[in-house]
């Protein structure tokens, strides 16, 4: 299989032949191997029905249905769990994405880079509650993360079957995918994409997911730069709060001592007691964190590095012995 095309899919029954139209005149003159892999996230109209219909017409479609409605970061990582592709393109069922630019997408792997992220340079959406958000959104997730693009909200992407395959996403990761990637040293780019206007059904997305990114982006953070090393940032802060808190008390204790000043009472003494205490459970939080950070790469056989080439030798043998049947 050359290529898997995820498209999760939330009440768009009338987007979904269209959709899949568009798709086969884009990729059938290609000479591609390639499967469309909808994931229906308990849709609510008739958009599995569409979906039954249109399967048992075409053998390049697939449709994995969800009990009920998780989101599109879980209908996303449902669909890559079930791709079967060299390639994997994300794009959305709302025919705002154009299938056409996938062949271009494809040729930007084949020159060696491991994801391309769309960027719809012309968007098609209203400018105060869409548009402007999504450009803030963008500058302040390209600075936090270090990777910089125009397009984080962009759905359609193409990546390579490692890269697929080595994401795990959760909460609302999916518009960070180019992010998570960058962990791996993946060779990114972003690419031009064409924007259309909504033709069906209503836009899911609001001004109320606003605050989910922003924690997402907190989560994102951490992950990036202390994923395997929690203690570098929960140790570093008790150590700093324990320190603050030992020179208040030795201080009072000081005063107590040299020159008989009263100590019950002051504000400082309650301060420093509690910064020495804040010190001591963010050191513990960080050993807990660290024990959870081994706990999970090693359950999972996941190292702390990615490869990205292997060149194998046959080792080096002294001159006339005599190489190993392996009998």
């Amino acid at each position: 299989m050359d290529l898997s095309i995820v498209i999760p899919v939330y009440n768009e029954e009338e987007s979904l032949p269209a959709l899949l139209r568009e798709i086969h005149e884009a990729l059938d003159g290609e000479g591609l191997c390639f499967e469309v892999v909808c994931v229906d996230d308990g849709s609510k109209d008739r958009s599995f029905a569409v979906l039954q219909e249109m399967a048992a017409k075409d053998a390049a479609l697939s449709v994995v249905r969800l009990r009920r409605n998780f989101g599109q970061t879980a209908a996303m990582q449902a669909g890559i769990d079930a791709a079967r592709g060299e390639a994997v393109v994300l794009m959305d069922a709302d025919l705002q994405n154009d299938p056409r630019d996938i062949p271009a997408m494809l040729a930007k792997l084949h020159e060696g880079y491991d994801l391309v992220a769309g960027w719809r340079a012309d968007r098609k959406d209203a400018f105060v509650n869409r548009r402007l958000p999504s450009i803030l959104a963008n500058k302040l997730i390209s600075r936090v993360t270090g990777v910089h693009l125009h397009d984080y909200g962009c759905t359609l992407k193409a990546m390579t079957r490692e890269v697929a395959k080595s994401l795990r996403l959760y909460g609302e990761l999916h518009r960070f995918i180019p992010a998570i990637a960058s962990w791996a040293g993946v060779s990114l780019c972003e690419m031009r994409v064409n924007h259309r206007a909504r033709r069906f059904g209503t836009s899911k997305y609001g001004i109320g997911r606003t605050i989910r990114v922003l924690l997402d982006l907190v989560t994102i953070r951490f992950l990036q730069t202390y994923q395997v090393k929690p203690m570098q940032v929960f140790g570093l802060g008790g150590l700093v709060s324990g320190l603050f808190g030992f020179l208040a008390c030795a201080w009072l204790t000081f005063e107590k001592l040299v020159y008989g000043k009263a100590i019950a009472d002051r504000p400082l003494l309650l301060l420093g007691v509690l910064l020495i205490v804040v010190g001591i459970q963010l050191l513990s939080l960080g050993l807990v964190a660290e024990m959870l950070a081994r706990t999970y790469h090693e359950a999972q056989g996941k190292p702390p590095y990615h490869v990205r080439t292997r060149l194998q030798g046959d080792g080096f043998r002294p001159q006339g012995a005599r190489r190993s049947t392996g009998a």
